[in-house]
């Protein structure tokens, strides 16, 4: 007698709606805002500023602020993996992203308040960011985790519909209304979004935080591995040293470079150093510890190298807007507008790439790894600032150039970031060990951070008369010369991106 077995299909969790709807309210409120920030710090906050010297500056707060809303998802992956756990950091925090919209609608005058708002902001949206992603990867386990990589797609096509109308609308009510209901809606869409949250609390699957009780954790091995003498541990004072260094010139870098340059160092130096010396750590966590830790570890430089994209990727909402300002277009057209292009882009892409590009490609023979995508993805945001370099030439030459020219790299650098920012959701969570959920997807949002520190480092270092004259002499204009730096510092990363990702060993992480 025969027996027929049916393989159960995975089932899509029921609460997702939920994180998805909090997911596009919140996306509204925070792009909303941020893309109408460089315009308002131009024409209103910073007029006090002389005109020649305040594009600079708006575009260093406008980075400064990312650089914020990047940095704070280790404290959120921190406090969330060891304390509370996803949904209650997600929780409060949404409450303190809320009070930051409403100081900035209320301090649209007044330089500290709106600072201070962007602060919260920054806490708020940077605390919750690797959160929410990885609490959708809670969701999922083994059974039905071949929906997640489908999951974070709709997650990352909600964050551009978001996006999309926010880029739209945000502009037109600034000009019309002015700036605290231009401040102010993103602030109640943010209350929605927290709204939403809360509402689907009784269906969550709840990881609790395990962290503090591993005591093979990520970072005691590391410690271990450093409390032997050793070349390793030199490295890493190195790091240490060079980290004072930076933090002792803040007044030239900003506090919040400085900061962010301090903690890079430390940790990539930290990182090497552990590295050289993880097999002393065995004896004392033994040897599957050391495996997860050097995984980790290998994980870590694949992020590092995705940061020149980011440097990229970000100066959509400030060279690229100052770019448009130089750009002929209709009087009725603010230039913040073409941002709008990006989302409407990405939710085209998503699906033209899942059901057309990827099963054509692997009907052709050509596998399309995450790791793939990523790489290509980095090249492709070099070919888009190698074009706008081009615009920015012809603009020097005294050229009038349609602002309709701008949705070509518009165009390369969206495709770029659907191949490295939504497959890199996935990939980040699927990657990281259960215990480092949170973590892990703050190291995945830190490297925006460090992608940001790049920009306003490669500002710092033209802001001298000696620089700007250098390359005035070579035939460039200090803006057109950034452009294509980064472009060449992009391909070259997407190169060394390629060559370790052939190294790579992929981990399937995801709970039983």
């Amino acid at each position: 007698m025969s027996e027929t077995f049916k393989t159960a299909t995975p089932r899509m969790p029921r609460q997702i709606p939920f994180i998805i709807g909090n997911e596009g309210c919140e996306r509204f409120s925070f792009y909303g805002m941020r893309n109408i920030l460089t315009v308002f710090l131009m024409t209103s906050l910073l007029l006090s500023i002389p005109e020649p010297l305040r594009k600079g500056e708006a575009k260093e707060v406008f980075h400064t602020f990312v650089i914020g809303v990047y940095f704070f998802p280790l404290l959120g992956g921190w406090l969330s993996d060891r304390f509370f756990g996803k949904y209650n950091t997600i929780l409060w925090l949404s409450l303190v992203y809320c009070a930051g919209h409403a100081c900035l609608a209320i301090f649209e005058n007044k330089l500290e308040g709106f600072y201070f708002g962007l602060f919260l902001i920054a806490l708020g949206s940077g605390g919750i960011k690797p959160l929410v992603s990885s609490f959708v990867g809670d969701q999922f386990d083994k059974s039905n985790r071949s929906l997640a990589q489908k999951v974070f797609d709709a997650f990352y096509w909600i964050i551009n519909f978001g996006s999309f109308f926010a880029s739209l609308l945000m502009p037109v009510l600034l000009k019309t209304y002015g700036a605290s209901v231009a401040f102010g809606i993103p602030g109640v869409f943010m209350f929605i979004a927290t709204m939403i949250f809360w509402a689907g609390r009784r269906r969550y699957v709840i990881v609790p935080p395990t962290a503090g009780k591993d005591p093979n954790s990520f970072l005691k091995v590391v410690r271990t591995a450093l409390s032997h003498a050793g070349a390793g541990q030199v490295v890493a004072g190195l790091g240490v040293a060079l980290a004072l260094v930076a933090a002792a010139n803040w007044k030239g870098l900003g506090i919040v470079p400085a900061a962010c340059l301090a903690l890079v160092l430390v940790m990539g130096f930290g990182g090497l150093g552990a590295w050289m010396q993880l097999d002393r750590a065995r004896a004392r966590h033994g040897e599957e510890a050391v495996r997860a830790v050097r995984a980790v570890l290998q994980l870590l430089v694949l992020f590092a190298l995705v940061t020149p994209f980011w440097s990229l990727f970000d100066q959509k909402a400030s060279t690229w807007i100052l770019q448009a300002d130089q750009m002929s277009k209709p009087e009725w057209f603010q230039s913040s507008m073409m941002q709008a292009l990006n989302p409407l882009l990405v939710m085209l892409l998503i699906p033209f790439n899942n059901l057309l590009l990827y099963p054509m490609l692997a009907r052709a023979g050509v596998k399309v790894t995450a790791l793939r995508r990523m790489g290509w993805g980095i090249a492709f945001s070099s070919f888009a600032f190698a074009v706008v370099g081009c615009f920015q030439l012809w603009i020097d030459d005294g050229h009038q150039v349609t602002i309709l020219w701008q949705v070509l790299p518009y165009a390369l650098l969206t495709f770029g970031e659907v191949l490295v920012s939504a497959t890199g959701l996935e990939f980040a969570y699927s990657q990281a060990p259960l215990q480092m959920k949170g973590v892990i997807t703050s190291f995945w949002n830190l490297s925006v951070t460090v992608g940001n520190l790049w920009v306003l480092l490669s500002n710092n270092s033209v802001k001298s008369p000696a620089a700007s004259a250098y390359i005035e002499g070579l035939g460039f204009s200090v803006t057109a010369f950034q452009m294509f730096f980064f472009a060449g510092f992009a391909l070259l990363a997407a190169a060394c991106f390629g060559l370790y990702a052939r190294r790579y060993t992929l981990q399937d992480n995801y709970r039983n």
